[in-house]
């Protein structure tokens, strides 16, 4: 049956071809033929008109989709390569990104660097730091191998990270100072006020608020807010002079005496990329 069908439409599409050709040719005859009546010449001309347009509007149609198949592939690639290239612009955007901040840190780290006096200084990378183990350690590239020893204070750009507790050939444990172990060695610290120099112990982190808490005061001293406090340089390795922090405010006894200070750390110790160890030479 299908056949039969597909047949009858191929004869059909053959006959009407063979008209539309039969017309063309009879209307082209009777146009140019002078001495045909005028009648016959106007039945001639609507006949090459109609079939002109039967022929064309199908080819018109048919290159029309043809070309704006055409130019939705055109659009579809332009499209797909501009994709492609904000991809790309976005992956260098952020690589430049990151290649500007790490440049950045490690110009900063030079000029800590210069500031170390009897120190050898040693840059490095943080390599991993475990969310269970946050506030008490990180882990470092640099080890036996680069001249790192155990005890040496640690500093970001901005002031003191913390100190090194484990060495091995490539990389270094840090234990940081916002640690709350309490068999930790503690960092010893001092501040002045009005030409009087009063030293302490970190001696804890509230890590509610984000401060350091100085403790085993040794003056009676009322402290200002905002005083700067930074190592002593007494107890082992630790050079003196380290920003530690400033003073965010103190528990007072009932004399208004500090029994604790409390400390904003100065270095950013939720964003640790790049560290110096200062091991003593002396």
């Amino acid at each position: 049956m299908q056949k039969f069908f597909f047949n009858k439409k191929l004869v059909i599409t053959l006959v009407a071809l063979i008209v539309s050709f039969l017309l063309i040719t009879f209307s082209i005859v009777v146009r140019n033929n002078r001495s045909t009546p005028t009648i016959i010449q106007q039945i001639g001309n609507e006949a090459f008109g109609l079939v002109d347009r039967l022929v064309s509007y199908p080819v018109a149609a048919v290159t029309s989709v043809g070309s704006n198949v055409s130019d939705l592939l055109n659009t579809y690639n332009e499209n797909k390569k501009l994709k492609q290239q904000v991809d790309s612009l976005a992956s260098q955007k952020v690589e430049n990104q990151t290649l500007k901040k790490e440049n950045k840190q490690l110009k900063q780290q030079l000029k800590l660097n210069k500031s170390l006096t009897n120190y050898t200084k040693i840059t490095a990378y943080v390599l991993s730091r475990s969310p269970s183990t946050w506030e008490n350690q990180i882990v470092i590239s640099k080890g036996s191998l680069s001249g790192v020893t155990k005890n040496s204070a640690v500093v970001s750009n901005k002031g003191l990270v913390g100190r090194v507790v484990e060495v091995n050939k490539s990389n270094s444990k840090v234990e940081l100072i916002t640690t709350q172990n309490d068999s930790s060695d503690r960092f010893a610290v001092q501040l002045e006020v009005n030409g009087e120099v009063i030293n302490g112990l970190i001696t804890d982190y509230n890590s509610k608020k984000n401060l350091l808490v100085m403790g085993q005061i040794t003056s009676k001293t009322k402290i200002k807010k905002n005083t700067k406090v930074i190592t002593s340089g007494m107890g082992g390795n630790t050079p003196k002079g380290l920003l530690v922090g400033t003073v965010a405010s103190t528990a007072d006894d009932d004399d208004g005496l500090a029994t604790k200070v409390y400390i904003k750390p100065a270095a950013d110790l939720t964003d640790l990329s790049v560290v110096t160890v200062a091991k003593r030479t002396d």
